[in-house]
Formats: structure tokens, sequence, C-alpha cells
């Protein structure tokens, strides 16, 4: 099983039996797709002697509980991180200043530089050299307040209506107000990557500006634990082959890795 994958203990005999209650059901949807990683409606109504029609409220009904994440066709696992920005700050941080350590690495002087308003992006903007100049273009109050006093970094701030589960700006001024650049890199915090179902994020706002973001850099760079690989959540922000770079949390040629990697992807 991938490294931060959700283990789902089977009860359910492993021959097939007709007439399984709903939560017997649910239990082997769950089980099949910890095993898998991916689940298909095609399948599941083979595997429990269902219709299509049943596995799909079934999956909707496990979506609803945020135990998957319903697809065009099937389900894949959710995000495993905390959606309140307050509970991600405390979450994962030792991948996360990895992840930091090695995005400031493709940091030059002059560039300028979208972050969004992840805690990843918030640990890179503590992580920047004193003697670096940039400009940073963000919507992130907490980014912008960590580069208050760093002497070497413009910050502009992107106004707009704030989002205060996540301590960014949101809507169409937000959105306005990046479409005036061109950045070298936009560094872009991520709940959730997939090779066919792309960038997504829980929130409908937010994931309209982080596209907004993606839509006018030169280059998009990830930052993503692999525990976020291979999930997916409700709002698209854009496919993942637009990605030019993902920095993990983890060292080698992993398996996982080259999906990713067949798409043009850089991992580092």
């Amino acid at each position: 099983m991938p490294i931060g994958r959700r283990a789902f203990p089977c009860t359910v005999p492993a021959g097939y039996f007709p007439d399984m209650l709903k939560q017997e059901r649910f239990q082997v949807i769950l089980d099949q797709l910890g095993q898998n990683n991916r689940v298909l409606l095609t399948e599941l109504s083979a595997l429990l002697g269902v219709s299509e029609d049943t596995v799909r409220r079934d999956i909707k009904a496990l979506s609803d509980q945020g135990l998957l994440q319903a697809v065009r066709g099937g389900a894949v696992p959710p995000s495993p991180v905390p959606h309140q920005f307050k509970d991600r700050m405390t979450y994962g941080n030792e991948q996360k200043k990895l992840i930091a350590q090695k995005a400031v690495g493709l940091l030059k002087d002059g560039q300028v530089i979208i972050l969004d308003g992840g805690t990843s992006t918030l640990l890179l903007a503590t992580l920047l050299p004193a003697d670096i100049s940039l400009t940073v273009i963000t919507n992130s109050f907490p980014i912008a307040s960590v580069l208050e006093e760093h002497q070497g970094v413009e910050v502009l701030f992107a106004g707009g209506q704030l989002m205060k589960s996540s301590f960014v700006t949101v809507g169409a001024d937000t959105i306005d107000f990046f479409r005036k650049f061109r950045p070298d890199i936009c560094f872009l915090g991520i709940c959730s990557i997939h090779r066919d179902y792309g960038v997504t994020g829980p929130d409908f706002e937010e994931s309209q500006v982080k596209a907004a973001m993606v839509q006018v850099s030169k280059k998009v760079v990830a930052l993503s634990s692999t525990e976020k690989m291979d999930t997916a959540e409700s709002y698209y922000i854009c496919p993942a082959d637009e990605l030019h770079s993902i920095v993990t949390d983890q060292i080698g040629d992993m398996v996982l890795f080259e999906k990713y990697k067949n798409l043009g992807i850089k991992l580092l």
C-alpha cells in the first residue's frame, strides 16, 4: 500500500455471496479502494452482484462521509489532509519542512513568484534566505505577515474577500489581480493530485484562485507529500500535466512517481 494511504479492514468473506446488506457493500468498496487505490463502477457491480446504479448510490453515500472521492466511473481516495488551515498547521510538519527546503533550491535572485495559501508555501516563505531578492505575489495573510520584515522581498498582496478557514483572499477581485502578472514560478500547495483527475481542492472559491495562478505562471511547482498523490477532491484546478515539477517528501524512484514522470513532470 502506498505511503500515507488509509487502511480499510475487510470484514466480508473473500468469496462472493449475494444479498449483501448495504453496510457490507460499503465495507467491500472501501476494502477494494484500499487495495487498488481506485474502484470502478463496472467492476464493483460484478463483484457485489448489484446494478451500477446501486453502486453509484453507495459511492455517493461514502463520498458524503468523506471516506472516498467519487469520480466519473468510480472513486479514488480523498486527500488525508485536514481542510482547516489551523489543523493543517500541525499536520505533517516533518514532511513539509523537507519539501520546503527542497523548494528553496529552485529560487534565484530577481524572480517573480507566486506563493499560494498553503501551509507548505508558508513554511517556504519562512525559509527564504536573508540575502535573496524576490518579488512575491500572494493572497495569503500569514505569508504576507512572515515576509513583512524581509528586506530583499517585495510583497504584492491580492485583495478580495477573506476566506476565514484558510486566511486567504478569494473572489473575482483576487482572480483579476493575479491575471495582471506573468510570474516565473507559481508554488502551489496542493491538497490532491491524480494523474487522470488532475489537481483538485476541497473549496470551490479557493480552487478558482489557484486555477488563475496556474494560468498566468511560466512554471508551476506543486508542493506535495506522497500521501496527497493519487487522491482527489471535489473542485478542479488544472490538469496534472500543467505542473512543471512536484516537490515531495520522498527521495528516489518510487513506483508511485512513474505515472507522473510519464506526463513530463519532474519529481524532486
